[in-house]
């Protein structure tokens, strides 16, 4: 029995080392074949069209994708379209209404303005001048005074508003209801991310009175974006008491329309599962995102020569591109293909900049998986690109961050149940949304990196089989014991310094905690292999996670006695859980029941019926409450692990999800007293 077990053994490790082998070729394969000019040229010819974003451009996008998805040889290539009607919901998400404009001009006709001022916005010369979803003036423009909006809130209900445009250096969008309500014309916006481009105009792309996108019903304000140097100018005009009069000129309109967004395929074995790469489309800039969507097809071309000339075996799952609007053109995919995403493994989102290697915060980091969703995939991506970066000369740096929001990697969510990485760069000079956004700046060796990794993740997925699951399992405990470790070090270093026996018993018991609960997401981790490998069993890399975590727990215990003893203290038997004490017993009775897939941005309520409550739209904390809220967990015990996860706040979560449950948008389910819904694991 035992020589059969060494057997084993030997021959686990064996192909695990054939397995590396396999990925350290697979790379050098897509190093020899990926194209970055090809890529840089997508980029080139997606800007071109998308710059203007109207929807009729959009749909032009599509179209050229769809073109080159052929030429490319990716097989069931479809464009299809999300009601862009401003009324139909994908999750909770509403679809704004599409929108055109063909001429927007901005000038100053008073006073006597310098020549280089008179023409503030011209949509035809820099359109992201015009903000998304600006309404139309009446034909033939309108003339009207500009009054500057301060930081006062009051001065958003001045009566002094009403028929004058107002000018404002906050970011307009998320003050546009109460603009609206106070009577302007118009909005001039002043703001920007980065000041130090003096002639960037911000691309204003949020102009719902209730949220992101214009719906049926918001106000048709229009809205202009002027460059740092041209707001600098006008504020201080206003500053000196000197009236300024603007013509404003938008030739827009809001219709019925769709959404377009382009999926397609290259195949594996019929009818298994897939894995997904998506990028988003319909934005104006050139790293956000034509770089991304670039990417993804220099990827997925760079597979389909390899396979086609025998370099690389039909993988066992087909792979998947979707190229469609951000959050509004994914979640309705995701609607209209249930039994498609059921059969997803795992995703890449590539919504990220390819910028210049010297620029300093260009280097890429992988965003990994909500721990609710915790998967092997994680440490799959950190040991593709630790191979690759690695094996550039010099090599280049990379980094891992915890999951956060702010694109299309919410497919983690478990209602989802699609595990999703996200590589993400800085563009260096920070261009985000501004017209400065421009191909000149996109690094043809960035656009190579993130196209190999992005393939060889897309790749190894997809082929991954039974035989595979040992390294892939072995890449997910070697993690786990990295971060175990790490974090042990850190509480007994953390131990040494307290200078309190309460001091210490708390430093005690929050990195008992942590270790469980981490301990718990990497078990989970390995576990999620089986998605891949159905037959195999982990159980010695569950064994050797197991044993790991008792031992950086006891070196941890054995810290805090060794400390306790150094100054007479005493420690209790059991280092206790994090505190939920001064929760109301009502959270300990409380399970939450999602009734949709997706964040709640709230964009179906007027802002005066949300009681103060924020939009979770974008945001990370309430987006990872929503993840552990499963049906069965007690809304103690998600509070528990949103903490445990992003760390310690004030945050009233039982408020909020009573004002969600008010709404319709969740259930609250009331358990007889006392009683828990489930197991935290």
């Amino acid at each position: 029995m035992r020589l059969l077990r060494l057997l084993i053994g030997l021959w686990v490790l064996t192909n695990a080392s054939a397995l590396e082998v396999d990925l350290i070729q697979l790379l050098r394969q897509l190093q020899s074949v990926v194209q970055p000019q090809r890529a840089l040229r997508r980029v080139e010819e997606l800007y071109a069209i998308e710059r203007w974003f109207t929807f009729s451009k959009f749909h032009e996008a599509s179209r050229y994708l769809a073109r080159e998805a052929r030429r490319a040889g990716f097989k069931d290539v479809e464009v299809r379209g999300a009601p862009a009607d401003g009324v139909t919901q994908v999750g909770y998400w509403t679809l704004p209404l599409a929108w055109e404009v063909s001429e927007a001009r901005l000038e100053v006709i008073e006073p006597p303005t310098p020549e280089e001022f008179r023409v503030l916005c011209d949509y035809r010369k820099v359109p992201q001048s015009l903000c998304m979803w600006s309404g139309p003036t009446p034909p033939g423009g309108l003339v009207a005074e500009v009054v500057e909006v301060s930081d006062d809130k009051g001065s958003l209900t001045s009566p002094g508003l009403r028929g004058k445009v107002a000018f404002t250096r906050r970011n307009p969008s998320p003050i546009k209801w109460e603009l609206a309500r106070s009577g302007v014309v118009g909005v001039i916006s002043g703001y920007t991310e980065n000041p130090e481009l003096v002639d960037g105009h911000h691309w204003v792309n949020a102009w719902g009175d209730k949220g992101w996108g214009f719906t049926r019903g918001d106000t048709p304000l229009f809205c202009f974006s002027l460059a740092p140097k041209q707001a600098t100018w006008l504020q201080r005009q206003l500053a000196t008491g000197q009236k300024v009069k603007v013509r404003a000129l938008v030739d827009s309109r809001y219709f019925k329309g769709t959404y377009p967004y382009l999926t397609a395929v290259l195949p594996g074995v019929p009818g298994r599962e897939e894995v997904l790469a998506l990028a988003h489309t319909a934005e104006p800039g050139a790293q956000d995102n034509a770089t991304g969507v670039a990417a993804m097809f220099e990827a997925a071309q760079a597979l389909q020569e390899l396979i086609t000339t025998g370099q690389l075996p039909k993988p066992r799952r087909s792979i998947r591109v979707l190229a469609m609007p951000e959050i509004y053109g994914s979640l309705h995919y995701l609607e209209t293909h249930r039994e498609r995403i059921r059969r997803t493994v795992a995703a890449i989102c590539l919504d990220t900049p390819a910028a210049r290697y010297e620029l300093p915060g260009t280097e890429y980091t992988f965003y990994l998986n909500p721990h609710a969703s915790a998967s092997y995939v994680d440490a799959l991506v950190l040991e593709i690109a630790r191979r690759y970066f690695g094996s550039l000369d010099p090599p280049r740096r990379f980094f891992e961050r915890p999951y956060r929001m702010g694109t299309d990697n919410y497919l983690s969510d478990p209602t989802i149940g699609v595990p999703t990485v996200w590589p993400y760069s800085g563009s260096g000079t920070n261009t985000h949304h501004n017209s400065e956004d421009t191909p000149d700046d996109v690094d043809p060796r960035s656009l190579r990196d993130l196209s190999i990794v992005t393939a060889a993740f897309l790749y190894t997925v997809a082929a991954a089989s039974d035989a595979d699951a040992f390294w892939l399992t072995r890449l997910a405990l070697d993690r786990a014991t990295g971060e175990l470790r790490t974090r042990a070090h850190d509480a007994t270093q953390a131990i040494n310094k307290a200078a309190r026996p309460d001091e210490l018993v708390q430093r005690w018991a929050d990195a008992a905690d942590q270790l469980q609960y981490r301990y718990e997401r990497h078990r989970q981790a390995i576990l999620s292999v089986r998605r891949v490998a159905p037959r195999y069993d982990p159980a010695m890399e569950l064994a050797n996670l197991e044993a790991v975590f008792e031992g950086e727990r006891r070196r941890v215990r054995a810290a805090a006695e060794r400390h306790a003893r150094q100054h007479g203290w005493s420690l209790p038997d059991q280092a206790g859980a994090v505190q939920v004490a001064e929760l109301p017993d009502e959270a300990r009775r409380l399970v939450v029941r999602r009734k949709r897939i997706g964040s709640i941005p709230l964009d179906d309520l007027p802002v005066p019926q949300r009681q103060g409550w924020p939009s979770a739209a974008w945001d990370t904390r309430l987006a990872t409450a929503l993840y552990w809220c499963d049906g069965r967990r007690t809304l103690a015990e998600v509070i528990r692990l949103t903490r445990l996860e992003l760390g310690p706040d004030t945050f009233d979560y039982l408020g909020y999800f009573r004002f969600l449950a008010s709404h319709g948008y969740v259930e609250l389910i009331v358990l007889p007293g006392g009683k828990t819904a489930s197991a935290t694991r």
